[in-house]
């Protein structure tokens, strides 16, 4: 058996391996509300054979939602539409997994595809966007309301009221979602947080807010069941977050209880020079796995789009598990031909044996 089929448990959930499917935003959402499209396209990933099928960056506010497409966790309505997925992913092996987010300064924008358009508040559907600090992330997006103290309670308490939906719709995975520079990301850049008070200046005040979001969200999110926390390892720029920082902050929430950390990068700005090509944030995620990982489960994401570049991964010791993204998009069954591939005997799907 093969590292990235070999399984892996997650305090009372076992993944079957250790391929993950990366949160994508679809837009593809009426009002928050899953549908039939996403139970196809996640039920999809599922009978490919991933080991958890993460979705989307679900919003816990409608404020939070990054485009008008976006699915939410808001409120008790959204629960039935996202239990139906979670159970067809559950039913075809796949651990169910949520992303759950808010996408501060990030928002308000009407999203499809490669298109987009801003929307002000004054505009239909739009609304007013939120930030640690009232800068804007570009000339063409809203200048964001700063937050006030009891914008940030409302703020926490919305996140463990997501938790607690998502438990009831069925996941037994979660991640919060602290990168691509939407709210919890913003909080911890010094490029977005420019706060004086609590919440502000020095490293452990910005990462102040993300600690008690995980605080309020283990409150009503079993002991049993694994939380996951994404982040941005580096800003891409000399001012900004650090791989430093990253190593820093992965160590705090392992003494936190987090049980993943899955690493990412950038985002927080929109002119940030990224040196995007196979395997390019490995190295970050690599060097915070080299200091925690006896303690935290480690995973890598970006432009993983073979068989035997996974397995290289695991096999080196830089991560424990692989997120992949738009590889799954072109192809929902990449876990079963990368098993192929890899030598490794695993279940296919009952009416898919003979095509594999």
């Amino acid at each position: 058996m093969s590292k990235l089929f070999s399984p892996m448990t997650v305090k009372s959930v076992t993944f079957r391996n250790r391929i993950f499917t990366s949160p994508m935003c679809m837009y593809a959402s009426v009002e928050g509300f899953a549908s039939d499209w996403h139970l196809v396209h996640y039920g999809s990933r599922a009978m490919g054979g991933a080991g958890a099928v993460m979705l989307e960056a679900t919003a816990v506010l409608a404020n939070g939602r990054i485009g008008v497409g976006d699915l939410g966790i808001w409120k008790d309505e959204h629960i039935g539409s996202l239990a139906k997925v979670a159970e067809f992913i559950k039913s075809n092996g796949s651990i169910p997994a949520i992303q759950l987010a808010h996408s501060g300064r990030k928002g308000s924008n009407w999203v499809s595809g490669r298109d987009s358009r801003h929307l002000m508040p004054e505009d239909t559907d739009g609304w007013e966007v939120i930030a640690p600090s009232p800068i804007p992330f570009s000339a063409e997006m809203q200048k964001p309301k700063e937050m006030t103290l009891e914008d940030i309670e409302f703020f926490k308490k919305a996140f463990a009221e997501a938790a607690r939906r998502a438990l009831e719709a069925g996941f037994e995975l979660i991640e919060i979602h602290s990168a691509h520079g939407y709210l919890l990301n913003e909080f911890l850049s010094p490029i977005t947080n420019k706060r004086t008070d609590v919440y502000g200046g020095s490293l452990e005040n910005r990462s102040k807010l993300l600690f008690e979001v995980i605080d309020t969200v283990k409150q009503g999110w079993p002991a049993d069941l694994p939380i996951a926390v994404r982040i941005s390892a580096t800003d891409w720029m000399e001012e900004g977050w650090t791989s430093e920082d990253s190593v820093w902050l992965s160590d705090k929430l392992a003494e936190a209880g987090i049980d993943l950390v899955d690493v990412s990068t950038g985002g927080t700005v929109p002119d940030a020079k990224i040196p995007v090509g196979a395997g390019y944030q490995l190295p970050l995620a690599s060097a915070i796995k080299r200091v925690v990982g006896d303690r935290l489960l480690v995973g890598t994401v970006g432009m993983i789009t073979s068989a035997q570049q996974a397995e290289t991964i695991l096999v080196n010791g830089d991560a424990d598990f692989v997120s992949i993204a738009r590889e799954f998009l072109r192809n929902p069954y990449f876990p079963l031909h990368a098993a192929k591939e890899l030598r490794s005997d695993i279940p296919f799907p009952k009416h898919y044996e003979l095509a594999f």
